[in-house]
């Protein structure tokens, strides 16, 4: 099966290595991280979400207008907008853009963050009011009559959406979330369930777990990987890059007055990758952990390391698992999304159709 590639496309140059400078939007930026992706040969970039940050929906909305064949991925937390709005608005964009959008559905794990937006709900409550939202999103999507739709967070009465998407039958729907609340919802909804970088057996772990919860919905769900490939010429050259990253990251968090261990972030994606630094920095075969222990694996913190045939080989570690789509992104975000267009993504695609190839070969 093809892979699926998505970079990341931030609205300034920052990363755990290049604290955020200057204005909260860098237009020129945008434009050439997005041109990088497109030219780099990747699907799709994520634009995220976060309660103090840019609107997601909005910058993609800009870089589309730069680029021609380049995907978006647009981090969405629902419940912030009506479910027959936020509707509309994705099906609009992904008309103006020829179907280059899908959706990534992230309820949210921190209470703190989500009180920033007036958000009071617990974790248990915010998923089955996900669960709902999606069910009238899709409806809005798809129905080619007005419907009704009365649940414990939302009530419309004939709704209607007068835009479709672009995408028949509709916008693809990623989604994320690792605890016992979110699965169940996942396995209803997700067309595609989103991993931050875990151990293989970790990975298996979850695949097993959606695939059980998706059977019951008569559903098939595809999986995509989060991580941060660290490559260079020599693997001791790769490691040692990986190192003075940690060791950057690790200084600016002291210079900021941020602690560089034994936090614990209450979202459960978080914990799972803790977990995994608690065993060791180096893990399998080279799954890295170093940024996830000095943050706290505060989002997508674990990479690959090694040369590119190597992380290459890393990927094909997790293909065969059942992971079909690539998140990757740098420490160093556009010059990292050059070096992937040019050195890993080709690669891994290239092994891909070679081992996908061998069965039917055999059979002749």
């Amino acid at each position: 099966m093809p892979v699926e590639f998505i970079g990341f496309v931030g609205a300034q140059n920052a990363s755990e290595i290049h604290p955020p400078s200057g204005p909260a939007i860098d237009r020129d930026y945008v434009e050439r991280v997005a041109r990088a992706h497109e030219d780099g040969g990747f699907d799709r970039v994520l634009a995220a979400f976060h309660s103090t940050g840019p609107e997601s929906q909005l910058v993609v909305a800009h870089a589309a207008s730069v680029t021609s064949r380049l995907g978006f991925m647009i981090a969405h937390r629902p419940g912030f907008t009506a479910p027959t709005i936020a509707a509309r608005q994705l099906a609009t964009l992904d008309q103006f853009t020829g179907g280059r959008v899908a959706v990534h559905i992230i309820t949210g794990g921190s209470d703190e963050e989500l009180a920033k937006d007036g958000d009071h709900l617990t974790k248990d409550e915010r998923y089955a009011r996900t669960s709902e939202y999606l069910d009238i999103v899709r409806q809005e999507w798809t129905s080619e009559t007005p419907f009704d739709y009365k649940g414990d967070y939302y009530n419309v009465v004939q709704a209607f959406g007068g835009v479709k998407p672009h995408q028949k039958p509709q916008i693809p729907v990623y989604f994320g979330g690792s605890s016992d609340a979110a699965i169940p919802v996942a396995g209803k909804h997700a067309d595609i369930f989103a991993l931050w970088g875990e151990t293989q057996a970790q990975v298996a772990e979850t695949i097993a777990r959606v695939r059980h919860a998706a059977v019951k919905h008569g559903r098939q769900v595809r999986f995509s990987l989060s991580l941060r490939p660290v490559i260079a010429d020599t693997e001791e050259a790769a490691w040692a890059k990986a190192d003075a990253i940690v060791a950057k990251t690790k200084a600016l968090r002291e210079a900021a007055g941020l602690p560089t261990s034994g936090h614990r972030p209450p979202n459960a994606g978080s914990q799972r990758l803790l977990d995994a630094a608690n065993q060791g920095s180096r893990l399998d075969k080279r799954l890295w952990t170093g940024v996830a222990a000095v943050t706290g694996a505060q989002g997508n913190s674990t990479g690959l390391v090694g040369t590119p045939q190597q992380v290459a080989e890393g990927l094909l570690d997790y293909y065969d698992l059942g992971v079909t789509t690539f998140l990757i992104r740098g420490f160093d975000p556009l010059e990292d999304a050059i070096a992937y267009g040019r050195d890993l993504i080709p690669l891994v695609r290239q092994l891909v159709a070679e081992r996908d190839a061998r069965p039917a070969v055999a059979a002749g």
